[in-house]
């Protein structure tokens, strides 16, 4: 069940909500309320709320201002704005800055209550899966150091952590680091021992490890998620890697296959 904050100064308005939720009945309970801006922080930073429903215009701070804020104190949470008709400026505002969406207090209803639920809960799926794989790549002891003695391969490492999921060539993360391909390829293995491809290629599967114990999402979804284009390569790699297939690796965790 996910948690909620509503912010709204109406009563009228923040009961409708409250009933919305309930009658939705999409795994959300309205756990705090707040009637301005600046009690919804306190209970943001105190409670870290899934999901904050927040009108735009409240007394003391606004709802773009309290979203800011809220980032800006590492709340990773989903917000949604409740907003009137001439209130857009305020509304484009706060999908700039990470809302998830938006709704019209006036034409507020349960259908399109429950369509923002779901992708909200979506969403908040993805969050929870990127923060455990979050958690189980520090934990990983197989990859190289994260400090070497050199920065720019310590800037490479990092770079790669954070993105090996995207696509990516020698020649881009060379210029990253303002060196020549070859050069970087082999001052890379100098300095971890694995070759870049080998420590990229390694990364993902072990990502993707992840998902085949902890999901039940298809392999070639999984693949094209930790960073591999082709099915059959992401195959390849991963049983190059493990010595078996993801389907036979997922077996043997106790998953049937996805």
């Amino acid at each position: 069940m996910w948690t909620s904050l509503i912010v709204e100064d109406e009563k009228e308005a923040k009961e409708y909500v409250k009933l919305l939720l309930r009658k939705a009945d999409a795994g959300f309970r309205a756990d705090w309320e707040a009637a301005d801006g600046e009690e919804a922080l306190a209970l943001i930073v105190r409670h870290q709320p899934d999901l904050v429903i927040s009108d735009i215009m409240m007394p003391k701070m606004d709802g773009v201002e309290l979203l800011k804020r809220a980032r800006e104190d590492g709340y990773e949470g989903r917000f949604v704005m409740l907003t009137c008709m001439n209130e857009f400026e305020y509304a484009r505002q706060a999908l700039e800055h990470g809302a998830t969406s938006y709704l019209l207090k006036l034409s507020m209803d349960l259908a399109g209550f429950k369509q923002m639920l779901g992708k909200v809960d979506a969403e908040l799926r993805k969050l929870g899966r990127i923060r455990q794989l979050e958690t189980y790549l520090k934990a990983i002891p197989s990859q190289p150091d994260e400090e070497t003695d050199h920065p720019e391969i310590n800037k490479v490492i990092r770079y790669v952590k954070d993105r090996f999921n995207e696509p990516m060539t020698l020649s881009a993360l060379a210029a990253y680091v303002n060196m020549d391909a070859s050069y970087l390829s082999d001052l890379f293995k100098r300095k971890t021992s694995v070759t870049l491809t080998h420590y990229v290629a390694r990364l993902r599967v072990d990502a993707a490890k992840f998902y085949l114990t902890h999901t039940d999402d298809p392999v070639h979804v999984i693949g094209e998620r930790v960073g591999f284009q082709n099915d059959n390569y992401f195959i390849k790699i991963f049983k190059r890697t493990t010595g078996g297939t993801p389907a036979q690796y997922r077996k043997s965790t106790g998953r049937s296959d996805g």
